[in-house]
């Protein structure tokens, strides 16, 4: 099977509905972050910090054309994945985009949990009020990229592992149909 390769903002549940999604179909799950983490030996954010995004958005793309070309893989995109270089044209023509989608209030929610928002480069310093403007700034400009995916999907509904479960279901068929 050709890669399925999960888009969207930071906290639209890419990894929690991609592991999901892997477990359902057999296959085996690979989040494009940690991907660059283990090839660097750094942390996604000690990349941005010592590196520049210039320099990681490379990192990234190089890490994209690896994974691509493997087969049997659903991969979980950092949010800003497919809005540089050709990405999205990379990966439409390598497999499946699916873009997941949910309102910016949710993404703001997931991403402001305690675990959650230290990770992320983009967030990381931000007060929390200016998480959620910037959420919806992000989409606006994201979106164009995100548009060109093949299937659209709702992932509002993975706050609980049963939930998580029925969704990735709906979303295995949808791409076993």
């Amino acid at each position: 099977m050709k890669p399925v390769f999960l888009i969207g903002y930071m906290g639209c549940g890419k990894t929690t509905l991609g592991e999901a999604l892997a477990r359902q179909m057999a296959l085996r799950y690979i989040d494009l972050d940690e991907f660059i983490e283990a090839q660097c030996g750094r942390t996604i954010v000690e990349i941005f910090d010592e590196m520049g995004e210039n320099r990681f958005r490379e990192l990234e793309t190089a890490a994209l054309r690896e994974v691509a070309a493997m087969t049997d893989v659903i991969i979980g995109c950092g949010g800003g994945t497919p809005c540089h270089g050709d990405n999205m044209a990379l990966m439409n023509r390598a497999g499946t985009t699916v873009w997941l989608t949910t309102s910016p209030e949710r993404i703001t929610a997931r991403l402001l949990l305690p675990d959650q928002k230290a990770k992320r480069p983009k967030i990381a310093r931000l007060p929390d009020a200016a998480v959620l403007p910037l959420v919806e700034r992000e989409l606006q400009t994201r979106t164009p990229y995100y548009s060109q995916c093949h299937l659209r999907f709702d992932s509002t509904d993975i706050e609980t592992a049963p939930a998580t479960e029925r969704t990735a279901r709906r979303l295995a068929a949808l791409l076993t149909t």
